[in-house]
């Protein structure tokens, strides 16, 4: 057969980036970047050849799995998910409804079918014990985004295409490529900023890879971020630096004001004694800040999973919004995607109309925070969760305490797992649904588009064919929806859903169709390289969806938090402030099983500052302990100017030394699991997030 040429977005990390993908009777030949891709220009990062890796991969299961007497088995889709689907309904009809839990890990945004077909399934389970890993990695943007703009999904973006004055708190985008902001080729962009006389400050407790792109990098005390944003804020209200724009008349005033007398405590001495940043180098940054004619904050999973992660967000808003540099060019913008997730307008905010079984931590958007789940299988009483699926997802390595998790899925009824590897979560389960995945699906990036710095649309065919006999995601998540349904019409008589089925492009057709653009899929499968649909443009107030269709700056929940924070003590010194970080060649656990990805040096190590590694004369590669309230584990050292003195950083993602799991290349390299150390019980007080970055910790040698 000739040589095919594909063209395909990737779907391995949020930036989206366009492949040319070369085929010969249906293996792949080669991948590189596609030059003519309207959004990424040719660029993309060593993930994008693990797509291959990712398709060949003899661990990858491509047959349903059933455990009997222990030991795995594989089995027919027909009866394996007769067994999970008539499992679930017997467990509700035994202990009630929400006795059946759902976890949707990460990759469910980075895969079509199960963005646009899971919630159905999901919504015929009919359980409100819902988790996912939004609640350990991005809530407080969502938050935010619902209380102050009227949706939880219009999330704005920076305009990094047109800002002077770039400043990331809590990110490292050369590694990230964004994350929750679509910008493929980060390094491209810093350089356009650079040359046109930007800057980009770079403020975190660690010298990252982006530190190294930007003009200035500062030291931040782990956690501390709320003290620096709030400072900030009382700079711009001391210094007359407000300017609301075309915003003014949508703004309530009374709140600006009741925002200024919020503030007016955190001035630089306080800020200074709580982030350990000098009051010279704060006032400078307040300045240089206040004078840039585009300025735009952005903040990431360093802020977004601290003690004040959620109130973090909400001072970004703000901040952006005082000074001039929101729904601006250059500034925090809305995006304007073919398929827009965030028009629906809801009555009140999704947030605390129900609360988790132990600890009554509240919802959000219809889940619960994830580090309540193994408490709520774990404790005994009315409304335990007795069955868990898990789709996507692999929360015993990114969830605080997986130890804990290990053992309350060891404990349950009865558990499915719809995943392509037998993992340290999925090893648990009774049954495993193995969907076709990565070049063997077709793509359109719904979520990501929703969050990109450009406005763009591709879809893609699928670059090989499935294997024989396998099921796209969708067509699992319909046939067990459609399973549960009939089985529970059987046993109790409840009728089930009269809605119409449809195939995942008829489905994505109509989102198109009715979208902003008015695209038709037939026309976008026209344009393989993608359609361009215009830069940013101001969108404001006219897309506000708030239940009085103002923007709403101070929303009570935030003004009942900053006052917690003004009352806040001093909090004790700790030893040790532990942080994670991310390696480019992987996205967490998902790529670890591939050799390309992994290879080279151990890259799961604990980074220590000199100073501190001469207190503890540990040397570069020595085997040290770090301890947790929660665990201990035993990790090499890597001595490094890097990090901030009296923090450590260990890589999310590994651990892979589980019994029970089919994973070569990532057992070998098991590494240590920074969720182990996390504590489940830290949570930011006002969302319930899971507080995963200033852990407290101790170095034992």
């Amino acid at each position: 057969m000739p040589i095919e040429t594909k063209y395909r977005t990737c779907n391995l990390c949020e930036a989206i980036c366009g492949l040319e993908i070369k085929v010969e009777d249906n293996k792949v030949i080669s991948i590189r970047g596609d030059e003519e891709d309207t959004f990424s220009r040719g660029h993309i990062c060593p993930k994008a050849v693990g797509l291959k890796d990712l398709h060949e991969d003899p661990d990858r299961l491509k047959n349903p799995l059933i455990k009997r007497n222990g030991q795995w088995h594989e089995t027919t889709w027909e009866e394996a998910i007769a067994y999970a689907a008539r499992s679930i309904v017997d467990v509700q009809i035994t202990h009630g409804k929400d006795a059946v839990a759902v976890y949707q890990g990460n990759p469910s945004v980075h895969n079509l079918g199960t963005s646009l077909f899971s919630p159905d399934f999901v919504r015929s389970i009919k359980t409100k014990n819902r988790y996912s890993a939004t609640s350990v990695d991005q809530l407080g943007h969502h938050l935010a985004a619902e209380t102050m703009f009227g949706n939880g999904l219009f999330v704005p973006v920076p305009d990094i295409n047109r800002t002077d004055f770039w400043v990331i708190i809590g990110g490292n985008p050369m590694v990230s490529n964004g994350s929750m902001m679509t910008a493929p080729d980060i390094r491209g962009r810093i350089r356009d900023i650079q040359e046109r006389e930007g800057r980009i400050v770079v403020i975190d407790p660690r010298f990252t890879e982006t530190s190294e792109k930007a003009d200035e990098h500062i030291f931040i005390k782990p956690g501390t971020d709320i003290w620096l944003l709030m400072g900030l804020m009382n700079f711009v209200y001391q210094n007359d630096n407000i300017q609301l724009g075309h915003l003014a008349d949508a703004i309530d005033e009374y709140k600006i004001e009741a925002i200024g007398q919020a503030v007016d405590s955190f001035d630089l001495d306080i800020v200074a004694s709580r982030t350990k940043i000098s009051k010279e180098k704060l006032s400078q940054f307040y300045t240089d800040y206040c004078n840039a004619n585009r300025a735009v904050l952005y903040g990431r999973l360093g802020i977004s999973a601290n003690k004040f992660g959620g109130l973090c967000h909400w001072a970004i808003n703000t901040l952006n919004i005082l000074t001039g540099n929101f729904d601006t060019e250059g500034g925090a913008m809305f995006t304007n995607p073919a398929v827009n997730v965030s028009s629906k307008k809801s009555p009140v905010p999704r947030f605390g109309r129900w609360h988790s079984r132990v600890r009554n931590l509240p919802e959000y958007g219809g889940e619960l925070p994830s580090s309540t789940l193994a408490e709520d299988i774990l404790e005994p009483g009315e409304g335990q969760i007795r069955a868990l699926i898990t789709s996507c997802g692999n929360p015993v390595l990114s969830v605080p305490n997986g130890r804990k998790l290990d053992d309350a899925f060891e404990s349950l009824d009865f558990m499915v797992s719809i995943d392509i590897y037998l993992n340290e979560t999925t090893r648990h389960a009774d049954v495993i649904l193995p969907p076709a995945t990565g070049l063997e699906t077709p793509h359109y990036p719904i979520g990501f588009h929703n969050l990109a710095i450009h406005n763009t649309a591709n879809y893609s065919d699928a670059a090989v064919d499935k294997s024989e006999g396998a099921l796209y995601d969708w067509e699992i998540f319909s046939r067990l929806k459609k399973e549960v349904e009939e089985y529970r019409l059987e046993k109790t008589g409840e009728e089930k859903s009269d809605k119409p089925t449809f195939t995942l492009e008829q489905k994505l057709g109509f989102l198109l169709e009715f979208g902003p653009h008015k695209l038709s899929l037939e026309e976008l499968k026209k344009h393989p390289h993608g359609l361009d649909l215009g830069a940013l443009e101001p969108q404001l107030p006219k897309r506000l969806i708030t239940p009085d269709g103002k923007l709403n700056i101070y929303p009570d929940i935030y003004q009942k938090a900053v006052e917690r924070l003004v009352n806040s003590q001093v909090e004790e010194d700790h030893e040790f402030l532990l942080i994670g970080r991310r390696n480019l060649r992987s996205n967490n656990s998902w790529m670890h099983n591939l050799h390309r990805m992994t290879k080279g040096p151990n890259t799961c190590t604990a980074l220590v500052h000199p100073e501190d590694a001469e207190t503890y004369n540990i040397n570069d590669g020595d085997h040290i302990k770090i301890r947790s309230r929660i665990n201990v584990v035993e990790i090499p050292a890597e001595v490094s100017d890097e990090i901030m003195k009296g923090t450590i950083s260990i890589p999310h993602g590994w651990g892979h030394n589980r019994e029970g799991i089919r994973l070569q290349t990532a057992s070998a390299k098991a590494g240590v699991s920074f969720n182990d150390l996390a504590d489940d019980q830290l949570v930011d007080e006002l969302s319930g997030v899971s507080v995963i970055n200033a852990i407290p910790v101790s170095i034992e040698v």
